[in-house]
């Protein structure tokens, strides 16, 4: 757990962590965070936000919120997901959440192993960084827990697609409901959103 994550990469250097979330969905926005902790920053259980419980997620938000030097998210909308594709998306939701960032970091740990910056700020990427540094977990958790009310918040408009439960990912019910129903202006045009076995079903 959060003993075992690493405060920073590079000591001394005042550094944000950044991920994002939702890259794999069918419908909804990419997510992305960038979190600079104070260096001495500690929780028990701040981990990568896979490997936690959705309550768990939302206790810690408003703790990284609240203690972070800075921090911000920024979400790409499936429209411009379409435009540019998923991983330029990705690039482009993690870019911005850089630049939206209050205080200047020194030094960038990007979690994944490419990334196309758009600053000067020196960067490393870092192969499941969410799991070894507290700064890119503590960027998973707030990427995820802010996309996750986001599609709470358009499943109101849209229920039959269950996204207050399945997040807008490629569950069976999703794409189910996609057979049945269509597809909604939040839907991902450039993904594969019907599965050819269950639309002969219907």
């Amino acid at each position: 757990m959060a003993g075992s994550l690493l405060g920073y990469y590079k000591k001394g250097l005042l550094e944000a962590g950044c991920d994002e979330a939702g890259r794999g969905c069918l419908a909804g926005p990419v997510a992305a965070a960038a979190v600079i902790l104070p260096e001495n920053f500690e929780h028990p259980f701040l981990n990568d936000s896979k490997q936690l419980s959705e309550k768990q997620r939302n206790e810690l938000r408003p703790t990284i919120e609240k203690e972070a030097l800075a921090w911000a998210v920024e979400m790409v909308s499936n429209e411009e997901i379409d435009k540019v594709n998923i991983l330029n998306a990705s690039f482009l939701a993690m870019n911005r959440a850089i630049q939206k960032l209050k205080v200047k970091p020194q030094h960038l740990l990007i979690d994944g192993n490419r990334f196309r910056p758009q600053t000067d700020i020196p960067f490393t990427c870092m192969i499941k960084g969410d799991g070894r540094f507290l700064s890119i977990a503590a960027a998973s958790v707030l990427a995820k827990t802010w996309r996750d009310e986001y599609m709470a918040k358009i499943h109101r408009e849209f229920p039959v697609y269950d996204w207050v439960k399945n997040k807008g990912y490629a569950t069976k019910f999703h794409r189910e409901a996609i057979a049945v129903n269509g597809i909604s202006k939040y839907h991902r045009l450039s993904f594969r959103l019907k599965d050819e076995q269950l639309a002969l079903d219907f």
